[in-house]
């Protein structure tokens, strides 16, 4: 009896211990399944996210190249014109993935962007910006009305006639009053005649004249051109310090008004700080985007906004 029992007992055993690794197999292999169907699952995934991207990137490329008008954007002190150009664009080019491959084959699909008038490096404030077929509108930018808030500093002369350059002259200023500069603002108005600056971005044989300065090379003063000044204030005088609002038609210098207004008070001057608050209809306050709001849908919706302030629309 034990003897049987005994046997039932080590069948039973036999029968236990036969499917423990049979149950163990089992798992191992739903394990492996469910593992597999994870990875396929992830990698399924991770495909619909790579072509939901690339699909993004194509969409907001073809966006970007649809973009035409002209827009302004707030330059800050420091880079020139033309390098936040640059800068503008590099940023738009990255948002939407160009270039690429598919998009260098399309040679015709290039983004065309260039502005409506220089602000000098050290300047701020409003900058116009075309782009696509808004790039043809810049002409009307470049001879329309702007105007700017500049301080100058009484008792000092610089070659560049602003704060960066190198002081040449120094002459006293403690005489001169808020009235004595009040008094001859009006010679400054109207019709005029001025003479550009050395450092401009005016050209001679091609080439820049404030380039050909830095490179040490003698430049001739270009003779003094008609400019119009549509009205010009003092806002402020805290000797050596006044500050002018002025108002102008294209070509005009801020730097060389400030200059020849130092030396019609027989002292001299230069611009300390010089802002542009508007360009044509755009605004420093209400148009101008700052480099945060460079993308592509922001500018899109600045376009659109923007459009009702030009006699025609650049688009289609």
């Amino acid at each position: 009896m034990a003897a049987a029992e005994a046997a039932v007992v080590s069948s039973s055993l036999e029968t236990d211990t036969a499917r423990v690794p049979e149950t163990a197999g089992t798992a191992a292999a739903t394990a492996a399944t469910s593992s597999a169907t994870a990875a396929a699952a992830a990698v399924a995934a991770a495909a619909r996210t790579g072509s939901e991207a690339t699909a993004s990137k194509a969409a907001l490329a073809t966006k970007l190249l649809s973009l035409s008008g002209v827009f302004a954007v707030h330059k800050p002190k420091g880079p020139t014109s033309a390098e936040l150009l640059n800068r503008l664009k590099e940023k738009l080019l990255a948002e939407a993935g160009m270039p690429s491959p598919e998009w260098a084959k399309r040679k015709k699909q290039t983004l065309k962007i260039g502005h409506g008038g220089t602000l000098d490096s050290a300047a701020r404030g409003v900058l116009v910006v075309g782009i696509g077929r808004g790039t043809k509108m810049l002409t009307s930018m470049l001879s329309g009305s702007k105007r700017y808030t500049a301080i100058g500093e009484l008792g000092k002369a610089t070659d560049t006639l602003d704060s960066t350059g190198k002081v040449t002259e120094e002459k006293p200023y403690d005489k001169i009053t808020q009235e004595d500069i009040e008094g001859i603002l009006q010679k400054f108005t109207g019709n005029i005649m001025q003479v550009p600056p050395l450092y401009s971005a005016l050209k001679k044989d091609g080439q820049r004249l404030s380039t050909l300065m830095k490179r040490g090379e003698i430049v001739e003063a270009k003779p003094a051109r008609p400019v119009t000044v549509y009205s010009l204030s003092l806002q402020k005088f805290q000797p050596p310090f006044f500050t002018l609002d002025v108002e102008c038609g294209g070509g005009f210098y801020i730097r060389s008004l400030v200059s020849d207004i130092g030396k019609e008070l027989s002292s001299c001057a230069n611009v300390l700080e010089l802002t542009r608050t508007k360009q044509g209809p755009f605004t420093l306050e209400e148009h101008a985007l700052p480099e945060d709001k460079w993308t592509i849908d922001d500018i899109a919706q600045s376009l659109e906004h923007c459009s009702s302030l030009l006699p025609g629309r650049a688009g289609p």
